[in-house]
């Protein structure tokens, strides 16, 4: 009817609006869409925009959407509404649906648009949203067909980018991504914004040229979409032939030839021109074996003094130069047009899509300014997929009232086969699992967290096992003895001492302590004699250090020798007495017991000679002490003589058992002779 606006019905997605939209609608129009999808499947409609006058109550304007086509069509609702906002999506119950818009006596109202496609197109938008409506940095889309609509902006080009106010479908059609016959899927990716969008014109999309903006959108494509050769020279001249060629002599009488190896883009020399300009001339490229040809780039010609260009041309390939198809979509049952240029110098870009898998391809012109001339660039990739397989065509099924659409579904199958290098759709990368590996990335994504768990939990005890031991041993100290050992220290020690005779004898010790109170510093004793006793005595081959408060040794009371009452060579002469251990108070026989000292009938022996020990050893065997000579820390006892007399351990012989063992003194120690006093 007059009522209908901008209409694209496509297999499988469509756009449509009322007349004059987005202006105010005429009054007393009409318009019916009948909307055919494939058999089986249903069809969903989506509004971009509604706005049509509810005065009286949708009674002479409105829009109503039907279940079926013809007499047998059922109502799924009527709407009007100035400003309604219809967010969902209206499903039908079969593959047709009838919409149908009437549009009375209004003084406003600017009508409606609306999008299609079947029930399977879940993330369907319409030609009107643009990127500042989704908040995500990247999105899947799905655009219906018929989004090159003159009432919405482009502006930007690929690779820099859309501004964020352009259409998202239309900049889709514009960038090759999607075609505006067929719609498809768009994959859009959300950057920062630049200073200046240039414009350009591709795909019969004319993107204008934007200024800066706070995001700019992509879309993500599988990238092949390179150069094949005619820039860089890849291909030879040998496989660039015409069906003519212009020549023309200059000014000076100089004759030009306008061969078809001059038809490389970019390149400053004169174009390929066609000596004859009709429909019937052709420029061809052999790319020596088969590509995948996404795209196609033109120029006219570069000479300011010739302006030549070609406006509308055909795509024809062939496998080996001899049989040849022309460039159909899908779908079509007439050949693909593609625009050329509008002017001599700038380049346009026409996108297959789908793709063409072929050797061979050729140019021909249909529109041209002045002559046929051109400079041209093929895009593309290696084809390294293989063919699909043939398809095997079904019986029809009988005739009734969808004869029409089977007829058109029967002879774009047949198309397709006549021309199967063309089937192939544009790869989207994009993040969705095919039904065929759903239950393998199932299973990844529960083992692959659970390893990782697992993985981290041993990590962090190896770490806290680390820490902690480190902690340790700073709370230990650098001369302290570790917390296990500290109660047991003497009885440890003991495996380093003589044992004690097999017969269990338990004697006193016995010290005489008059020999050497008169000592010399550097003066050790020299004899000891003593029976066996209980517990072994300190080792003091060397020197008897100062007695930390963990020994099992008490020092008396006063002021403690510190390391610097060491050294026996700087310390003035005085008189040194020597500290024997106290036993710690303890009921058991755990540490050391008291210790009589007596040496009164021990002479003193001269430092060459072998001391004689006070302990004994298993086997009545005295090893030998080896160890450097050192002062011995004394202790202090005002109330001592010549004889100290300490307690005898209990269940002791008294002090008159003297069985002796010889222990020997270093002998790296200088002899020193002290003073006795008798």
């Amino acid at each position: 009817g007059d009522g209908c606006g901008h209409t694209v019905l496509g297999p499988e997605s469509g756009t449509l609006a009322s007349i004059n939209y987005p202006q105010t609608s005429p009054n007393s129009t009409v318009c019916e869409w009948e909307i055919r999808v494939k058999p089986g499947q249903r069809v969903q409609l989506k509004f971009g925009d509604f706005d049509i006058d509810d005065s009286d109550s949708c009674h002479s304007s409105y829009l109503r959407v039907h279940n079926g086509i013809g007499p047998t069509r059922t109502e799924i609702g009527k709407y009007c509404g100035l400003g309604f906002q219809m967010d969902g999506l209206i499903t039908s119950k079969s593959n047709e649906v009838t919409v149908q818009f009437m549009s009375g006596i209004h003084t406003s109202g600017r009508g409606f648009l609306a999008a299609y496609s079947t029930t399977d197109k879940s993330d369907l938008i319409t030609c009107l949203d643009n990127a500042s409506h989704f908040t995500e940095p990247e999105f899947n889309k799905y655009c219906p067909a018929g989004c090159v609509i003159p009432f919405a902006d482009v502006s930007g080009t690929i690779p820099h980018g859309y501004r964020d106010s352009s259409s998202l479908c239309m900049a889709g059609v514009h960038a090759g991504v999607v075609s505006n016959t067929l719609g498809g899927q768009i994959n859009v990716v959300i950057s920062k914004g630049i200073t200046h969008y240039e414009g350009s014109l591709a795909n019969n999309v004319t993107s204008k040229v934007g200024p800066l903006s706070t995001s700019l959108f992509t879309f993500k494509t599988s990238g092949c979409y390179g150069t094949l050769g005619m820039e860089s020279g890849a291909i030879p001249d040998s496989q660039i032939t015409a069906s003519s060629v212009l020549e023309r002599s200059n000014e000076t009488g100089q004759v030009n030839v306008w061969k078809p190896e001059n038809a490389r883009l970019k390149r400053v020399s004169p174009p390929w021109a066609a000596s004859i300009s009709d429909e019937h001339q052709w420029l061809q490229i052999d790319l020596n074996k088969e590509k995948r040809i996404t795209g196609i780039t033109t120029t006219g010609s570069n000479l300011a003094e010739y302006d030549y260009y070609v406006s509308a041309y055909r795509i024809l390939y062939s496998d080996d130069a001899q049989k040849w198809t022309v460039y159909r979509e899908p779908g079509m049952d007439r050949d693909k047009i593609f625009q050329g240029n509008t002017e001599s110098y700038k380049e346009v870009r026409n996108n297959f899509i789908p793709p063409i898998i072929a050797r061979f391809i050729r140019i021909n012109p249909l529109k041209w300014h002045q002559k046929i001339a051109m400079k041209v660039e093929l895009l593309g990739c290696q084809f390294s997929i293989g063919r699909s397989p043939k398809i095997t065509m079904r019986p029809p099924p009988p005739q009734n009232k969808n004869d029409d659409f089977i007829e058109d579904f029967v002879h774009s199958v047949k198309t397709s086969l006549q021309t199967d290098k063309t089937t192939f759709t544009p790869e989207i990368k994009n993040t969705t699992v095919t039904p065929s590996v759903t239950k393998d990335v199932a299973l990844a994504a529960v083992l692959v967290p659970v390893l990782v768990m697992v993985f981290t939990t041993l990590i962090l005890i190896l770490v806290c096992a680390w820490h902690w031991r480190n902690r340790k041993k700073k709370m230990e100290g650098t001369y302290d003895l570790p917390y296990w050992d500290r109660a047991g220290w003497w009885k440890g020690m003991k495996q380093f001492l003589p044992t004690k005779s097999a017969e269990h004898e338990e004697t006193p010790v016995r010290y005489s302590s008059s020999e050497i109170s008169h000592l010399r510093p550097r003066e050790v004793p020299t004899m000891l004699q003593t029976e066996s006793a209980e517990y072994a005595q300190p080792l003091v081959g060397g020197i008897v250090g100062t007695l930390h408060q963990r020994s099992t040794f008490k020092p008396e009371e006063g002021k403690e020798a510190s390391y610097a009452d060491l050294d026996p060579y700087n310390s003035p002469m005085q008189e040194v007495y020597h500290a024997y251990a106290e036993p710690l108070p303890i009921t058991g026989p755990e540490y050391a017991t008291p210790i009589i000292m007596d040496m009164s009938s021990h002479p003193s022996t001269p430092l060459g000679v072998p001391s004689i020990s006070t302990f004994k050893a298993a086997g009545n065997q005295a090893p030998p002490l080896v160890g450097t000579y050192n002062k011995l820390l004394s202790r202090t006892d005002s109330t001592s003589s010549a004889r100290a007399l300490y307690d005898t351990p209990k269940g002791q012989p008294g002090p008159g058992a003297t069985e002796e063992l010889v222990y020997q003194v270093p002998q790296s120690v200088a002899h020193s002779t002290g003073s006795k006093d008798e």
